[in-house]
């Protein structure tokens, strides 16, 4: 019996992947990119670290597959974060990975033609090259780390990343979220458990050595810090949702119990909204009446949006798919999003300051 014969039996090939060294070269971070991220970045942490009363807003399609549509949405979302700029602090959501509950399209960087081709190679180079446009644009962005190595191809232009509830209680993502450069949202489990999030967050906070890659795509031992701004994002669980004023109070304790900051972000969508994008409003209406009767804890939410409302399945012939309309979760169109913010900022304006006075 050979080596062959009992290694890789299930694996069909290894093809090439360039390195995040060679990506980095062909698409290097521009001068205004890197201003747009770091203050992002700093702005996020004083957030967090209340020495800002901004309410942070994690909004965009619940996937990109169509870059054109994707840019079209950055540039309206650019005009809107300005006029809320001094309320809101908004973060575009950009999803290049879909974690799938059994099989289906995985995203962007997996499968970028969306025809089973899976060209990761040129997935991941387009996924930068997207980052770099809504960053050159001059809006932060957020995204969901599943991959542990695409971190590495684009952690340089992210603002703030998820760690999905699919994930969240995996060592694998909580190791490398201690060496992110970005705060890190984690949210409960799909059960709704919350104590999967709250040691995400403890053991993300603490160094740790693990297998990964470095830039010049050589396996490596990294070791890493610990990130210190890990916080906790409610989704709902098992169908109900976990935003209401007792869930949150429960939050809270379970916080404090583990001597954590009270972090918090919604979700607006998901279970909190039993999957149906067109309740999101409500979720946001919601949480922003908590804050101004005195919440504390609230510091973020999520909106799953796009320019048309609902979503799409993948049609075999790509030329039918309806522009700007998600083909995973479903969202909000764009004139409900608009509606959404405005309407937090105009409540929320004369109530924020208040919480950093």
């Amino acid at each position: 019996m050979t080596t062959h014969d009992i290694e890789n039996i299930n694996v069909t090939a290894f093809d090439a992947m360039p390195t995040p060294e060679e990506i980095h070269r062909r698409l290097p971070i521009t001068p205004k990119a890197t201003k747009v991220i770091t203050h992002g970045r700093h702005l996020l942490r004083n957030i967090l670290d209340r020495k800002d009363h901004r309410l942070f807003v994690v909004v965009g399609p619940c996937s990109i597959h169509d870059p054109v549509a994707g840019l079209d949405y950055a540039h309206r979302l650019k005009k809107l974060s300005d006029e809320v700029g001094d309320t809101l602090q908004i973060i575009m959501r950009v999803y290049f990975e879909k974690p799938r509950t059994t099989v289906g399209w995985k995203g962007y960087i997996n499968d970028p033609f969306m025809d089973d081709s899976f060209r990761v190679d040129i997935g991941m180079e387009r996924a930068r090259q997207f980052l770099l446009d809504v960053a050159e644009i001059g809006l932060p962005t957020g995204t969901e780390a599943l991959d542990p190595i695409s971190p590495q191809y684009y952690g340089d232009l992210i603002t703030w990343t998820a760690i999905g509830a699919r994930t969240t209680e995996s060592q694998t993502h909580r190791e490398m979220s201690s060496g992110l450069s970005t705060p890190v949202g984690f949210k409960n489990g799909t059960s709704g458990d919350l104590g999967v999030a709250v040691n995400a967050i403890l053991s993300a906070s603490k160094p740790h050595s693990f297998l990964g890659i470095n830039s010049h795509g050589n396996v490596s031992v990294v070791r890493t810090k610990g990130n210190r701004h890990g916080h906790i994002v409610l989704r709902g669980g098992d169908g109900r949702p976990n935003y209401d004023t007792v869930s949150i109070t429960m939050v809270e304790q379970a916080l404090a119990k583990a001597k954590l900051q009270n972090n918090i972000v919604v979700d607006c969508s998901h279970a909190n909204s039993f999957k149906k994008p067109e309740l999101q409003p409500l979720v946001m209406a919601d949480i922003v009446n908590q804050i101004r009767l005195g919440n504390q804890s609230l510091l973020g939410v999520m909106i799953e949006s796009n320019i048309e409302a609902g979503n799409q399945s993948i049609p075999a012939d790509l030329s039918q798919l309806k522009y700007g309309c998600s083909v995973t979760d479903g969202c909000v169109d764009w004139a409900t999003t608009e509606k959404m913010i405005h309407d937090a900022a105009v409540l929320l304006r004369d109530v924020l300051p208040e919480r950093v006075a």
